[in-house]
């Protein structure tokens, strides 16, 4: 029989309320602008998590516990900085799941995740590049200018539910309030990062970036009122740390696991009393109370993404 599959409109519940989401289709693979041996490390790892992804048909699962799947095989991945930060001036799709940092380690997850349910195998690196492109940069399109990719979660999430891709689900959560921020962070420190420092003609380019995103509605869970959000979180769901920082929304990010009727919080650390690597921690409401500098949580939870064509050949033997 011919496979097939109808996503849109997407209808998505939560808390009982449906909502109804178009989702646009999803952009053309592109093509790495550099060499793949730069934008890709981790072959052996991302053969080893295909071949068990599809003896063990994750692809059935809903996507978060998909994803929570990938992100275990991820555990113990050593923490690296500034991994994104490949060139001095072009701009391409980046994955590396040798080590990662906060935001490449639930980026890797999720499109692992997406991949297999995406697209019928055989997958390449290249496949796992598209996914990172259609998360990480402005409507899904990598350009070649570093302006393209989006540096600030805010708008990552906000693009995402945009394009029908994922729901911020914060505001929905009982106990969330709405927070402003004045965004200039890589403005002011411009010259810690590597294309900034090469190209300055970006920077203030990158300004006007940062007053749409200070502009975003943002809304955030206090840390006084995570714990009793606990229970609205599930697998998968992306939870971004907010900072009592006035220049910046948020400092961190990570993923949502569930253990035991908690929500654990899974995350690339930098500590080095948890080893700078990728870990399971405490619940998230432990951790928040742990920090003196965490304010809160954002969460946004991805949605699977329109199927590739590719599934509209395929022939399944019963």
């Amino acid at each position: 029989m011919i496979l097939k599959w109808i996503i849109s409109p997407l209808v998505f519940i939560i808390f009982g309320a449906s909502l109804t989401l178009a989702q646009k289709p999803v952009p053309h693979l592109t093509q790495p602008r550099l060499p793949l041996a730069t934008v890709f490390q981790g072959e052996s790892k991302f053969y080893a998590i295909v071949a068990k992804a599809e003896r063990e048909n994750w692809r059935s699962l809903p996507l978060g516990d998909r994803t929570i799947k990938v992100a275990n095989e991820l555990m113990g991945a050593p923490y690296v900085n500034y991994s994104l930060e490949i060139d001095d001036r072009i701009e391409s799709p980046v994955a590396n799941l040798k080590a990662m940092d906060c935001w490449t380690y639930y980026e890797n997850s999720l499109a692992l995740a997406r991949m297999v349910r995406y697209k019928p195998a055989p997958y390449k690196p290249e496949d796992l590049l598209q996914m990172i492109e259609v998360e990480r940069y402005r409507d899904g399109v990598c350009t070649g200018s570093y302006l393209s990719r989006m540096h600030h979660l805010e708008e990552v999430f906000y693009d995402n539910q945009r394009r029908g891709y994922a729901i911020n689900i914060t505001s929905r959560i009982p106990g969330a309030v709405k927070i402003h921020r004045e965004i200039h962070e890589m403005t002011v420190q411009w010259k810690a990062y590597r294309y900034l420092r090469s190209n300055p003609s970006l920077i203030e380019p990158m300004g006007r970036i940062e007053a749409y995103v200070s502009k975003l509605p943002v809304y955030h869970i206090p840390r006084a009122n995570v714990r009793a959000s606990e229970k609205y979180l599930q697998n998968g769901d992306i939870c971004a740390i907010t900072t009592f920082d006035s220049s910046s929304y948020t400092s961190h990010v990570g993923m949502i696991i569930r253990k035991k009727d908690r929500a654990y919080f899974t995350h690339a650390t930098s500590d080095r009393d948890k080893g700078r690597r990728v870990v399971i921690d405490r619940p998230i409401s432990d951790y928040i109370k742990g920090g003196s500098k965490h304010a809160g949580i954002i969460i946004c939870r991805p949605i699977d993404l329109p199927p590739s064509p590719l599934w509209q050949s395929q022939v399944i033997k019963n």
